[in-house]
């Protein structure tokens, strides 16, 4: 028996729409969290596009206009506990949605996996009386459908992270999820908790984390941009960005924004910590709701 399959009561069935809902609702908020913050080094938000010339605020706004129902349909099927098929059918219909309100570009890709698999989960637990904390998210995506993550073929297999992936042996996104999101649960959600533990607000709670993510992640957006050399640069200048304090230190706006600055001269995107500090966002929030 794996840690998630224990016998447990059910809530009602009528209740099953609403819980989807919440998680569906929470998830899309987490997104537009990580669009609307700045500064955001390489990365696109309100201020500008960063190291993208190919999208903008408003080709994320359409992309999670697309979206709006996925989240919560994915959550749903979590909660009937369907198998990993279903769940990827939803998720390639998804994405489907996305590229066609982007006029193929890709926005959300990331999300639409990670987060997809995380709503899922938060189905299946809410569904059932379980508790959020922890890592029990990750454990029951890692439980559930772990295995199917692993044995499907890719989806996307000449998307950049997955060439990143073959060229440099990184760690990709779907060995991630298949593992329980070990990286949000030991490293993005303590930085955010931490930080707001330590009197930060919002905004900067959510830098700092960002931070703490470019820091340690081997990010396949910024190996695919700028190979190794590319991805040590971002991790040397945010580890020193946390060691002279983070958001904590008078003036760290400068020196996010001086980052964000040299980022896009290099065109560099920490795409991969973006999106998972939007998962780290949607799980904390849940939590504290569903608590």
């Amino acid at each position: 028996m794996t840690r998630s399959s224990a016998a447990v009561s059910f809530f009602p069935a009528d209740l099953a729409g609403p819980l989807a809902a919440v998680v569906g609702r929470t998830a899309v908020r987490a997104l537009y969290a990580e669009l609307a913050l700045h500064p955001k080094p390489g990365l696109v938000s309100p201020l500008d596009s960063g190291s993208h010339d190919d999208m903008d605020m408003g080709t994320f706004l359409r992309s999670l206009f697309a979206l709006r129902g996925y989240f919560r349909a994915i959550a749903a099927a979590g909660a009937e506990g369907v198998g990993f098929a279903t769940l990827r059918d939803l998720g390639i219909a998804a994405e489907r949605r996305m590229l066609a309100a982007t006029g193929g570009i890709n926005t959300h890709r990331g999300a639409v996996f990670g987060i997809g698999f995380l709503a899922a989960a938060a189905g299946w637990r809410m569904r059932r009386g379980r508790s959020l904390g922890g890592a029990a998210l990750g454990e029951t995506v890692a439980d559930l459908w772990g295995g199917g993550i692993l044995g499907a073929a890719p989806q996307a297999p000449d998307s950049h992270g997955a060439r990143a992936v073959q060229r440099y042996g990184a760690r990709g996104a779907r060995q991630e999820a298949a593992e329980g999101f070990p990286t949000l649960f030991t490293l993005a959600l303590p930085a955010l908790e931490r930080a707001l533990a330590d009197g930060a607000d919002a905004e900067r709670a959510l830098v700092q984390t960002l931070f703490t993510l470019m820091a340690e992640l081997e990010d396949t957006n910024l190996l695919h941009r700028g190979g190794p050399a590319g991805l040590a640069f971002v991790q040397g200048e945010a580890r020193r960005f946390l060691d002279r304090g983070g958001v904590f230190r008078e003036g760290w706006r400068g020196d996010a924004l001086a980052l964000h600055r040299a980022c896009v001269a290099r065109r560099l995107s920490p795409g991969g910590s973006a999106d998972m500090l939007a998962a780290a966002h949607f799980v904390h929030a849940l939590r504290e709701g569903w608590a």
